[in-house]
């Protein structure tokens, strides 16, 4: 226990303490609080409405020995110094750890670490701070608000739809953006459109390839087959002229570092990481890691950001990286500096390495494999952004025939810039992917010949449903949450089942339109896009001490507690049916289409003919091709630690299993479906069938490392048929083992 010389610092996580502690030496006991340690309590509303919004907080039952320890730490040191994570809800926690061990003004001292190295934790407890109320009152206005929004709305839809739901300012917020989107794909009406390219040859025999871009007066856009036939009758066996050959260069400039919402944009795009993994793995990094030959290191600044704002230590730290690593050609001259978006709090920095010189090959060995490529993915992000920008030579050629143009590009690069750290590999457009194919020496007044012309034919794409990343970037566009509450709001709506994951994308479920329907016609400020948005900024007033908490509930609670009643009142009686979601299998029963049902252990498919049929069966998503042993359907499945693998629809009775994914090629030499490793990327296929010459063993698909005792199909069967069993003997790939025992770690 801490000594009477001894200055006691409290952080939330036992990492951090470890880092910290070790930074300061002697003299400073740190210890973690593991959390909160107080909060309103959860059998009860723990708001007195009429009396101010008096929120009745409470210690966290289970709790009690953390607390006794706490408050015994503090009553012996000299100061406590609150160190938990630097923003609203950590100040509130700093609040309620003091008020909870009955820390005296003088005695307790707040201090906040955007980085955890050492010199910046020194630097924070040499210069501590009174804790921030009006951070704090922010902090209860949130917690309060979202309380009562809550606590007074999911009653209703108990009695109104059925038990377990749930309502809040931000979820139903999101929750309205994923069926909105999936209403307008609905509604959608494609748009046809036609582009037309001319396969033109040299008088040498140089092929390329031109697209039609309009006429000597303007750009043309083609729209039915009637026009595209106009334009190929004019220009059909005529000779085509090399009119204008354009040189230039483009300039690309890197994308700025991360805050919050990239970062899980980019994970789950590059990393196939949901938000909450991202956020859990940030956490670690940033809290510090054993650094081999480093000791407890943190790696990265703090992940909870929407601030593009960095320290000129490290812009200087960055310059001199790059222009010893890289050379002085890659470093623009100046470090370059970012302007955050409207709605940003700009509390912190970006997130960025807190040693930039600290490159991830140097500490790959040290991390985890989740852990090295998010490292890997923010100093890259970090470092480009600091880089000079990349350079692209273009060359653009027209070719006129009979009045029309048809264009042709190419593009190369010619100085790599900050491509050489990150490619932030943003999407191309027709006219970039085009341009790849290098043209041949071409002059102005060239002639060349028409080979053919090629038509295609396209019709406008809906809006793509939203991903976990889009509706992210989407959150935020319309300043719905904040940095702290992305991942959380879709781990509540998934967790809800107001939406689900088809794939990457996220779909509205029939309970989901039915609690939002309700929620649109009865409460509308709740689920309204721009009131919530508002609501964020009154709460950034909050902060800034321009507005006073408690008047912020009461203004809001008066419209809230007006729809509650007027709701209760014309739902009277009523009870809203949630409507099936029909599948599209059939129950071998009874003949009737399956529908898709929940349970303890999720989502399953259900005779709707019970308790007369009782057939159930697991949701399953199905796959292309057909299986290689028996020619049924193929299925994708998921384990009971959540890998997935793909099985026969006979189950048992085939018993055919692959972790492999089934494609929609088939073998050449046998025609069964080919398959391909999963993850992400391009992926060769392969046949599996081990009585084709084409056949791929196991260990000879691109693993990591040799399966140890697995003989293709014949293993997969047995495996497949004790899954249907009580247990669940299957061994995976040596790759898939490995992530397990870490994601177990």
């Amino acid at each position: 226990m801490a000594s009477a010389k001894t200055d006691l610092v409290i952080v939330e996580s036992p990492a951090k303490a470890k880092t910290i502690e070790r930074y300061l030496g002697g003299g400073y006991k740190v210890v973690a609080s593991m959390g909160h340690l107080r909060d309103l309590p959860k059998s009860t509303l723990g708001v007195d409405i009429e009396h101010g919004f008096e929120p009745d907080y409470q210690p966290v039952k289970g709790r009690e020995d953390v607390i006794e320890k706490l408050q015994k730490a503090a009553k012996r040191a000299n100061t406590v110094y609150l160190a938990t994570d630097p923003d609203r809800e950590g100040e509130a926690i700093s609040w309620h750890l003091k008020e909870l061990l009955s820390i005296p003004d003088g005695k307790a001292r707040r201090v906040t670490f955007n980085e955890i190295t050492k010199n910046v934790v020194k630097e924070g407890i040499a210069h501590p701070r009174d804790i921030d109320q009006d951070l704090v009152d922010a902090q209860q206005a949130r917690r309060i608000l979202d309380r009562i929004v809550g606590y007074k709305l999911s009653p209703l839809l108990w009695r109104k739809i059925r038990k377990g739901l749930s309502a809040g300012r931000v979820q139903s917020v999101a929750t309205r953006m994923v069926l909105d989107r999936e209403r307008e794909i609905q509604s959608f009406q494609p748009e046809e459109y036609w582009h037309l390219f001319a396969d033109l040859k040299t008088e040498k025999g140089e092929s390329f390839r031109a697209q039609l871009h309009g006429t000597e007066s303007k750009k043309l856009e083609l729209h039915s087959q009637a026009e595209v036939d106009v334009v190929a009758k004019a220009v059909d066996g005529r000779p085509f002229t090399v009119v204008s050959v354009a040189h230039g260069t483009k300039k690309r400039s890197p994308s700025p570092p991360f805050i919050t919402s990239t970062l899980q944009q980019e994970a789950s795009r590059r990393l196939g990481m949901t938000p909450r993994r991202t956020m859990s793995i940030a956490q670690q990094l940033y809290e510090g890691v054993d650094v081999e030959g480093e000791g407890t290191v943190g790696l990265i600044t703090y992940m909870r950001t929407d601030s593009l704002r960095l320290s000129e230590d490290a812009l200087a730290a960055a310059g001199d990286f790059i222009r010893s690593h890289y050379g002085e050609a890659y470093y623009p001259g100046k470090p370059r500096r970012f302007k955050a978006g409207s709605n940003a709090q700009d509390a912190h920095e970006a997130i960025r390495p807190s040693i930039p010189s600290l490159t991830p090959e140097q500490v790959k060995k040290s991390l985890t494999g989740e852990q090295y490529r998010l490292y890997r993915l923010i100093w890259g992000r970090f470092t480009a952004s600091q880089m000079a920008n990349a350079v692209y030579d273009n060359i653009t050629v027209d070719t006129l025939c009979e009045g029309y143009i048809f264009r042709a590009y190419h593009s190369k690069i010619a100085f790599p810039g900050y491509t050489a750290v990150y490619d932030d590999n943003r999407e191309e457009d027709e006219a970039e992917a085009a341009g790849r194919k290098p043209l041949p020496e071409l002059k102005e007044g060239q002639r060349v010949t028409l080979e053919k012309l090629d038509p295609e034919q396209h019709f406008t794409a809906p809006p793509s449903r939203y991903s976990e990343a889009t509706l992210i970037r989407a959150m935020e566009e319309k300043g719905i949450g904040r940095p702290s509450t992305y991942a959380p709001t879709i781990t509540t709506i998934t967790a809800r089942e107001y939406v689900v994951k088809e794939g990457k994308y996220l779909k509205p479920t029939p309970l989901g339109e039915t609690v939002t329907k309700l929620m649109e016609e009865r409460f509308p400020d709740i689920v309204d896009v721009k009131f919530t948005a508002r609501m964020e900024d009154t709460l950034d007033k909050v902060e800034e001490g321009q507005a006073d908490w408690k008047g912020v509930l009461g203004e809001f609670y008066d419209g809230f507690a007006s729809d509650l009643t007027k709701a209760e009142d014309a739902l009277q009686g009523t009870r809203l049916k949630v409507p099936d979601e029909v599948s599209s299998e059939i129950c071998p029963n009874c003949g009737r289409n399956l529908v898709v049902k929940s349970g303890r252990f999720g989502r399953f498919l259900a005779c709707p003919g019970y308790p007369e049929c009782s057939f159930t069966m697991p949701l399953v998503v199905e796959m292309p091709g057909t299986c290689p042993k028996c020619g049924g359907r193929i299925f994708k499945r998921t384990s009971k630690k959540g890998y997935a693998y793909y099985a026969c629809e006979k189950g048992a009775a085939c018993g055919f299993m692959s972790w492999d994914v089934p494609t929609k090629e088939v073998c050449p030499s046998c025609g069964k479906t080919m398959f391909k490793l999963a993850g992400k990327g391009q992926r060769k296929s392969f046949c599996i069938n081990e009585n084709c010459p084409q056949f791929v063993p196991e260990d000879k698909r691109g693993y990591r490392r040799r399966t140890a005792s697995s003989s293709s199909a014949e293993t997969g069967a047995k495996t497949a048929a004790k899954k249907t069993g009580r247990k669940t003997a299957a061994k995976k790939p040596a790759a898939k083992r490995t992530a397990a025992k870490k994601e177990k770690a």
